[in-house]
């Protein structure tokens, strides 16, 4: 648990290239995310190229930091993962469970990071859609910024008692 309780949104990040071997655990948390229906919707693309962070940092007015990452981690989801309206009611759940591992391990491997919003913002969609040539059927879902953060830090204890009840609201 220590790193769900150590898990903070990172902005800001040394000038330092993540080692490959971290890149593929940070990957393989992500494909161990639980699915509904075991549908295992996800694909990545790793952006690592200044001039393409750059081009992520443009997706939005909150994502100007990308930049300055080692490295972005684009989260996809297939659209023919789904037999049905049904299983794909569940993809965001996926998704999310996906990017969550993702910026989990990130913490155990000494790294910080920060989840971009992008599905189900269209223009975002849209635009990482254009700017990386991704195929029709294949949608992004969200952006890690991943890197080395540049100063240490500590996370906000969250937790609040008035929050929790038992048996009924």
């Amino acid at each position: 648990m220590n790193a769900i309780f150590k898990r903070k949104s990172i902005r800001t990040f040394k000038d330092k290239d993540v080692e490959d071997e971290k890149i593929e655990r940070l990957v393989k948390a992500g494909m161990q995310a639980p699915t509904a229906l075991d549908t295992q919707p996800w694909e990545f693309i790793i952006v690592k190229d200044k001039s393409n962070l750059k081009i992520i940092s443009e997706m939005s007015p909150y994502s100007g930091f990308a930049k300055n990452a080692a490295l972005c981690i684009i989260t996809l989801f297939k659209l023919n993962s789904f037999r049905d309206r049904e299983t794909f009611v569940w993809m965001q759940q996926d998704m999310s469970a996906c990017t969550e591992n993702i910026l989990l391990q990130a913490v155990d491997e000494g790294l910080g990071a920060v989840w971009l919003g992008t599905y189900p913002d269209d223009e975002r969609v849209n635009y990482l859609g254009q700017q990386f040539e991704i195929p029709n059927g294949i949608i992004p879902f969200s952006v890690i910024a991943i890197g080395y953060p540049k100063e240490d830090y500590q996370a906000d204890d969250k937790f609040d008692k008035s929050r929790i009840h038992y048996e009924s609201y």
